[in-house]
């Protein structure tokens, strides 16, 4: 887990050396974070689904391997598009990472002790992501941009030996696993996921022709996935899943929750430089104190979810994430950093605690054989939250600030972006707490 986050984070910080060393636009070298992000999305369910079929420990170990391999690829890799062709395959091991990851945890502890075991996995998703940038930099810095790839090479190796070890043997009749695999639903859910998540991508905020394109060939793809799972004797994902009122609400509070969570990742930089007039230093200092929350917060919240219940826990969290929300959309014009740092903090500490609460309801309502995918959906829930967060939340702080530049802004334009930012961000979290609701209400109506 704390592999496949530091990936996602680690490169971000290397984007304008990766510009100058490959003497290429932004809009290209972004691919090279674009493209992790995009295999892990797209692949998370189907890599779940087969860990289930082949056996979770071949598969892990074969992600390992691959994540470790991928990560010498790219940082030996000559020209930025193979660079690219590397960061694929490096996501690929990382969504078998982090999708197997949560289901073996989830299969290897007991009931009562899920939470917990959630929110350790939390914490080192978290300290992943806030690792990346300090350590990045300090890499470049001292050895060049490829260190920021040759870093995973023992890290990976590590991880292999630990695995190879440690992880339970799989009993899997591998005389079924031609018939069990749904190869034409992994396809079209993979062009699906594709097509969506470029829709979100590109153009850089605006959403054109070519968006809208790639949208309603989503929607097809979806509707063309749903005709074609209920036809089938195994499907990738069973339809009757979404019938399980604790999954849905779950999936659909993720993608909610991670939105929001992405709205501080996005407008941050812009208010803190703009409106604050912080030194990049500062900004990444500043930015650095949500992700360190969180890390801080995620096993303790883990085990309050052991102790209070998954449900309660939930609720509390998404409050608390509103009224984070809610604060941050008025606090910081009057308060300068100590008024964006309050509620930065009160939002990602009250996600660790619903993330935990809501991955313990999630892993603890299913069949054992159903929980590669089950994670793969859940952590596609998640991804599909950041990937909608970074463009819809991008696009309301611009129709806020009311201008196409936001680096030429003046601070008041940054400072109503931000409000309606953090508005549509808290009206998010009512919506999730509606779900949540009615879900609770739909399961006890529910025959067990």
């Amino acid at each position: 887990m704390l592999l496949s986050s530091l990936g996602t984070s680690i490169a971000n910080v290397g984007l304008p050396t990766l510009a100058q060393a490959f003497n290429a636009p932004f809009q290209q070298v972004q691919w090279v974070v674009l493209a992790y992000l995009l295999a892990i999305t797209t692949l998370i369910v189907s890599v779940g689904r087969l860990g289930d079929v082949i056996g979770r420990r071949r598969l892990m170990l074969s992600g390992i391997s691959l994540f470790t391999l991928a990560s010498a690829l790219c940082g030996i890799a000559p020209t930025l598009w193979l660079l690219i062709t590397a960061r694929v395959i490096q996501g690929l091991g990382a969504a078998i990472m982090m999708v197997l990851t949560m289901s073996m945890v989830g299969e290897a502890v007991p009931k009562e002790k899920t939470g917990s075991a959630m929110g350790l996995l939390g914490t080192m998703s978290a300290v992943g992501t806030a690792l990346g940038p300090t350590l990045g930099g300090v890499l470049i810095a001292w050895f060049g941009w490829s260190a920021l790839f040759f870093i995973n090479l023992p890290l990976g190796i590590l991880t292999l030996v630990l695995a190879q070890r440690y992880l339970p043997k799989d009993h899997i009749d591998s005389k079924t696993i031609p018939a069990k695999f749904d190869l034409t639903g992994t396809v079209l859910l993979v062009l699906t996921l594709a097509a969506y998540a470029l829709a979100m991508t590109i153009g850089r905020g605006s959403f054109g022709q070519i968006n809208a394109i790639l949208l309603l060939a989503a929607l097809f793809g979806v509707g063309m996935f749903v005709l074609v799972e209920s036809r089938m004797q195994a499907p990738l994902i069973r339809l009757a899943t979404f019938q399980n009122p604790v999954l849905s609400a779950g999936f659909a509070m993720s993608a909610l929750v991670t939105t929001v969570v992405m709205a501080t990742l996005v407008v941050g930089p812009f208010y803190l430089s703009g409106a604050l007039v912080l030194n990049p230093v500062n900004v990444g200092i500043v930015m650095s104190s949500g992700p360190i929350i969180a890390a801080l917060a995620g096993a303790p919240a883990g085990r309050l979810v052991d102790l209070l219940g998954a449900y309660r826990m939930g609720i509390a969290g998404l409050i608390g994430m509103a009224i984070g929300a809610s604060l941050m959309a008025v606090l910081p014009t009057d308060f300068g950093i100590a008024g964006y740092v309050g509620p930065l903090m009160m939002i990602t500490g009250s996600y660790a605690l619903f993330q935990a609460a809501n991955n313990t309801a999630v892993m603890s309502n299913i069949r054992p054989d159903q929980r590669g995918v089950i994670s793969g959906m859940l952590n596609l829930s998640r991804n599909l939250g950041l990937i909608t967060g970074a463009s819809l939340m991008g696009t309301v702080f611009a129709m806020g600030a009311a201008t196409a530049n936001l680096l030429t802004a003046p601070p008041s334009s940054v400072e109503s972006g931000m409000r309606l930012t953090f508005a549509v961000a808290a009206g998010l979290i009512l919506l999730a707490l509606a779900i949540a609701f009615a879900g609770q209400a739909l399961s006890n109506r529910t025959p067990q």
